[in-house]
C-alpha cells in the first residue's frame, strides 16, 4: 500500500512538474481564439489543438529519453552536426527573443490593460508595461531568492484556481449555446486540421525539445536509472500533466465558444479572456487576472530567458550569460512593441517551418531503435519534408510579403501538392522520405560482407 502511495505521489510529481513547463502564455489565449473561431465545431478543433499542443511536447520528452540525448542538438545530431547547431539555433530564437519570450509579456498586455487605453495611448501602454516586464523579468534572473519560489508555489496556483472558479461560473451560468456559434470559414471544413495547426502557436513540441533534458534528468534523480525505467516513468507521470493541460484547454475552448453569444469574434484570445473575467466578476475579475496572469507570464519568460542565455552561453563561452540575458531582454522588449497580434501574425510563417521539421524529428527519435538511429533515416525524412514546409511557410506569410510576385508563383506551384491548402503539404513527403530512408537502410544492412 506504502509503495503504491509513494508511486502515485511520484507520478504526480513528474505530472506537476511536465504541466508546469507545458502550461505558459500561448496556452491562455490561444485555445480560447480558438473556441472563439470554431464555433460549434469546437470539438473537431479541440482535438487538433490537444494533438499538436499537449501529445507533442509529451512525444519530444519520450524522444529525448528514448535516444538518450541531452538536448536536442544530440537529437539532431545524426543529420549533421551543422543541421543540428542550425536547428537549435532557431528553436531557441524562436521560443526566445524572436516569438515567445516578447509574446509573454503583451498577453497579460492584451488580457488587462489595451481594453482600457484608447487607440492613441496603445503604444505608451504597451511601451511602459513590457518595460517594466522585462526589467523585472532581467532583475529576478539575475539573482538567486524566494521570489521565485513564492511565485512558483503560490501565486501560480492561485492562478489556476481562478480559471477553474471561471470555469465553474460559466458551466453553471453559461453565456449560451455550444451549438449556436457559427464556425468561420477555416473551421467549417477543415476544423481539426486548422485546430492542429492552431497547436503550433504554443510552441511547447519546440520548448519541450529544448527543455526535455531538464525533466528527463529530474526523472532519473528520482531513483529511475535505466532508459526503459526513465520512458516509462516519463509517460506515467506526463499521462497525468497531459490530463491537466488538455482539462486546462477544453475549459478556455469552452469559454471561447459560449463567448460567441455575446461577444464578437475579438482579435485574439486576450481581448476575450478579458471580457470573459468581465462577464463573470466584474472589475475585480479583471483586475485580478491582469495580476495573476502577470505573474504567470513573467515567470515563464524567466524561464526563457534563462535557458536561452545558459544554453548559447555554453555554445559561445566567450559571450558571458549576462550579456546574452540582457541582449534577451532588450530584444524581446522590442519585439514585444509589436504587439501581440504582429507577434503572432509574423511567428506563424516561422512556425510552419520549424514545426514539420520538429515532428518528424521527434518521431524519428521515438522509432529509433526499430532502425538503429540510422543517419539515413533522418537525412531523408527532413529533406523531404524541409522542402514542401518552405512552401508552407510561403503560404501563411503575412499579406506584405505574400502579395511578392516570387511568393505568389510559389503558391501557384505548391498548390497542387496535396493538402497544401490546409498548411499540411510537408506530411506526404515526410512520409515518403522516411520511407525510402528504412528502405536504403535496411538494403545496406542485409547486404552481405565482401
Amino acid at each position: 500500500m506504502n509503495s503504491l502511495k509513494t508511486a502515485c505521489k511520484t507520478y504526480l510529481t513528474i505530472g506537476s512538474l511536465i504541466f508546469g513547463m507545458i502550461f505558459g502564455a500561448g496556452n491562455l489565449v490561444f485555445p480560447v481564439h480558438l473556441g472563439q473561431l470554431a464555433g460549434h465545431n469546437w470539438l473537431p478543433a479541440a482535438v487538433g489543438f490537444i494533438v499538436s499542443g499537449v501529445f507533442l511536447p509529451l512525444f519530444a520528452l519520450l524522444a529525448i529519453s528514448i535516444t538518450r540525448s541531452r538536448g536536442l542538438f544530440e537529437l539532431a545530431l545524426p543529420v549533421g552536426p551543422l543541421f543540428a547547431l542550425i536547428f537549435l539555433v532557431l528553436v531557441h530564437a524562436t521560443i526566445g527573443p524572436l516569438c515567445a519570450t516578447p509574446r509573454s509579456a503583451t498577453v497579460p498586455y492584451a488580457i488587462g490593460v489595451a481594453p482600457y487605453l484608447s487607440a492613441g495611448m496603445q503604444p505608451w501602454g504597451l511601451a511602459i508595461y513590457t518595460g517594466l516586464f522585462f526589467l523585472l523579468v532581467y532583475f529576478f534572473a539575475t539573482r538567486e531568492g524566494k521570489i521565485t519560489e513564492i511565485i512558483g508555489k503560490v501565486l501560480n496556483p492561485v492562478f489556476l484556481v481562478m480559471l477553474f472558479i471561471i470555469f465553474f461560473l460559466a458551466f453553471i451560468r453559461s453565456m449560451g449555446s455550444l451549438r449556436a456559434p457559427q464556425p468561420t470559414h477555416d473551421y467549417l471544413q477543415h476544423a481539426f486540421a486548422s485546430g492542429f495547426l492552431q497547436g503550433y502557436n504554443t510552441m511547447d513540441a519546440l520548448a519541450m525539445l529544448i527543455f526535455g533534458v531538464t525533466i528527463i534528468a529530474a526523472v532519473q534523480q528520482m531513483g529511475f536509472k535505466r532508459g526503459q525505467q526513465t520512458s516509462l516513468a516519463t509517460v506515467k507521470g506526463g499521462m497525468i500533466g497531459i490530463a491537466g493541460v488538455g482539462i486546462m484547454y477544453l475549459g478556455l475552448i469552452y469559454l471561447g465558444t459560449t463567448s460567441r453569444n455575446h461577444f464578437a469574434v475579438a482579435a485574439n484570445g486576450g481581448t476575450t479572456l478579458n471580457q470573459v473575467a468581465h462577464y463573470y466578476m466584474g472589475d475585480f475579475g479583471n483586475a485580478l487576472l491582469l495580476t495573476l496572469a502577470t505573474i504567470t507570464c513573467m515567470t515563464t519568460a524567466m524561464g526563457l530567458v534563462i535557458a536561452f542565455s545558459q544554453d548559447f552561453h555554453d555554445r559561445f563561452p566567450k559571450v558571458s550569460y549576462k550579456a546574452f540575458l540582457r541582449m534577451n531582454c532588450f530584444l524581446s522588449f522590442i519585439i514585444a512593441n509589436l504587439g501581440l497580434d504582429k507577434i503572432v501574425t509574423w511567428s506563424t510563417p516561422i512556425l510552419m517551418l520549424l514545426y514539420p521539421l520538429a515532428i518528424v524529428l521527434i518521431i524519428l527519435g521515438m522509432l529509433s531503435p526499430l532502425f538503429a538511429n540510422a543517419a539515413i533515416v533522418y537525412r531523408l525524412g527532413l529533406l523531404f519534408t524541409f522542402v514542401p514546409a518552405v512552401l508552407d511557410m510561403v503560404n501563411a506569410f503575412p499579406p506584405e510579403l505574400r502579395q511578392l510576385n516570387i511568393s505568389q508563383t510559389l503558391i501557384k506551384y505548391a498548390s497542387h501538392i496535396p493538402l497544401y491548402q490546409l498548411g499540411l503539404g510537408w506530411l506526404p513527403f515526410a512520409i515518403v522520405g522516411v520511407a525510402c530512408g528504412l528502405l536504403v537502410w535496411r538494403l545496406r544492412r542485409d547486404r552481405p560482407v565482401e
